[in-house]
């Protein structure tokens, strides 16, 4: 299978491992950003079989991680209390807000379901002229376009009743802010490789200068993420920083532009909230004014009060690559996927979730 099956040889996995072993002479602390790359490391044993000197931290990569309590209990308040139809991906089910989970609305009675795409919403929109829709647009820059084209896709068939609860965070800003935490000690980044096969590199070509960092754009699969570790301990050991781009393959400098004209008709951007994080200026997705009608935020009177986050809760520090989930006191014991505290104990790009599933592999630190 091309482009596969090819990127999961373990001899070539072993060939690179090699390499990095011979190439690292000192310590490095390496943060890939985003989740997917997270499972990769931890279910495929690769955080085991890396040098003991050269430290992988999971980064704030997991749209569902990050989505603030307060969207959690946005959704949940309009599908209990204003009877909408709440469509979204199955992910967000489970996430804990401060009083229920949009799973616990659903049981107890609200009109929640799990969807594969915006544009079944849209349709489901259509077949119920009486109901509002409403979707819970969660992501990075990647899930975007397609939420994006379900605004546009209502908007020019006149369904009046559907528009999406954004939730959408954007990657480059995030990066920055970790960088900027005074308890990071972050030397290099493995970027996101399906974000930059939206929008492209250019992005991340300043952060590199300004912080003079190294930056590799680096896929998923095993062997991707190996020759990523590996090319950017070669820059961390010659003293350089560069933006470079392991995922060639798929992405393009440009990125894709027919994706980006879509983002930029529907949406803006502004300041956005970090669970465990916080705000973080210019790093979110709004609905842009003309499409208000398709805005949630706008169409409903939704009435949420501020909660905090539960004390116990370590998911910011994860998320920002201070601690590892299993330096949690609350690890395994008080949460866990079934009764989880955060949602990076949930999500199926969690950080926690990934050692709670694998936590037999994932003892490397």
């Amino acid at each position: 299978m091309k482009y596969m099956n090819e990127y999961r040889d373990a001899a070539l996995v072993e060939q690179y491992m090699d390499e990095i072993r011979r190439t690292a002479t000192q310590p490095w602390t390496i943060m890939e950003v985003c989740g997917g790359q997270t499972h990769s490391l931890v279910k495929n044993g690769l955080l085991q079989m890396l040098p003991d000197h050269v430290r992988m931290v999971h980064g704030p990569g997991c749209p569902v991680c990050v989505t603030p309590l307060h969207l959690i209990d946005k959704a949940v308040f309009l599908a209990l209390e204003k009877g909408v139809i709440l469509c979204s991906y199955g992910d967000m089910l489970r996430v804990p807000g401060s009083s229920k989970s949009l799973l616990e609305a659903k049981a107890a009675g609200a009109d929640v379901r799990i969807l594969y795409s915006p544009l079944e919403a849209v349709k489901i929109a259509q077949a119920n002229p009486e109901r509002e829709v409403v979707f819970f647009a969660v992501g990075f820059e990647t899930t975007a376009p397609a939420n994006a084209l379900s605004v546009l896709h209502a908007h020019r068939l006149g369904v009046k009743n559907y528009s999406i609860l954004t939730s959408h965070v954007l990657v480059p800003p995030a990066m920055e802010a970790v960088i900027n935490d005074e308890d990071s000690n972050i030397q290099a980044f493995l970027a996101a490789g399906h974000v930059c096969t939206i929008m492209g590199t250019s992005e991340y070509g300043p952060l590199v200068e300004r912080y003079q960092i190294p930056i590799v754009v680096t896929g998923f699969e095993p062997v991707d993420m190996v020759q990523g570790i590996l090319m950017t301990v070669r820059q961390l050991e010659r003293g350089e920083y560069r933006l470079e781009n392991q995922y060639s393959r798929v992405v393009k400098p440009e990125g894709n532009p027919e994706a980006q004209k879509v983002i930029a008709q529907v949406f803006e951007t502004g300041d956005r909230e970090w669970r465990g994080i916080g705000n973080i200026p210019d790093s979110g997705y709004e609905v842009r004014a003309e499409f208000a009608q398709h805005d949630a935020n706008q169409k409903f009177d939704i009435q949420v009060e501020y909660a905090p986050e539960s004390e116990e809760c370590i998911a910011g520090l994860v998320l920002k690559g201070i601690k590892k989930p299993n330096e949690c006191p609350q690890f395994g014991k008080k949460c866990t996927p079934q009764f989880p505290l955060g949602a990076p104990m949930v999500s199926s790009e969690g950080a926690c979730a990934a050692y709670y599933h694998f936590m037999q592999i994932a003892t490397h630190e």
